[in-house]
């Protein structure tokens, strides 16, 4: 299947839901998708592919979409996988960050020893829209001492300019909006 073919497929199942989670936002729903086992599937195949021939050394979830994606996506490059979380969901010693969303801001943690140090790290989450929360997470992979070889999304919402956050990193999304 093209590229172009499966990113059809993929967009046909994700619905817009108008002024979620306030006003004058349209958020892309992407529960839909999930719920079809191939396209789901897909979706995890598609996110790994720029990477197959990189060398991961560990996947990255951000809270809490990316996890779905992140998991599968680690264990097709045969990587491991740790998460970002919101603020206060860590059990252990944690880092912090702190970022912008398109309406409000929030705090990222990861556990201080999530990452080791020449570690090379994908991040990987379901949107990418500001940035805010990407650019977070790559802060703390390399305040951890990790290299951030790249982020990875399903959607990016290309009219917020969220990768011009992750000064440089390179970013690859499937579908662009």
């Amino acid at each position: 299947m093209k590229l172009d073919d499966a990113a059809s497929r993929l967009a046909a199942q994700i619905r817009d839901v108008p002024d979620f989670p306030r006003k004058g936002i349209v958020f892309k729903d992407i529960t839909p998708l999930l719920q079809n086992g191939p396209s789901l599937k897909l979706a995890c195949e598609l996110l790994a592919a720029p990477f197959a021939k990189s060398r991961v050394d560990l996947v990255v979830g951000i809270e809490s979409r990316g996890f779905i994606f992140a998991v599968p996506v680690a264990l097709a490059l045969g990587a491991g996988f740790t998460v970002a979380r919101k603020q206060g969901k860590l059990p252990w010693e944690t880092r912090r960050e702190s970022y912008e969303l398109e309406y409000g801001s929030a705090e990222i943690e990861m556990h201080s020893d999530a990452v080791c140090a020449g570690q090379r790290v994908l991040i990987v989450d379901d949107v990418i829209a500001t940035g805010g929360t990407a650019a977070a997470t790559a802060r703390l992979v390399r305040a951890l001492g990790g290299e951030v070889v790249a982020a990875s999304f399903l959607i990016e919402l290309a009219f917020l300019d969220g990768r011009k956050a992750l000064d440089g990193t390179p970013v690859e999304a499937l579908l662009r909006y």
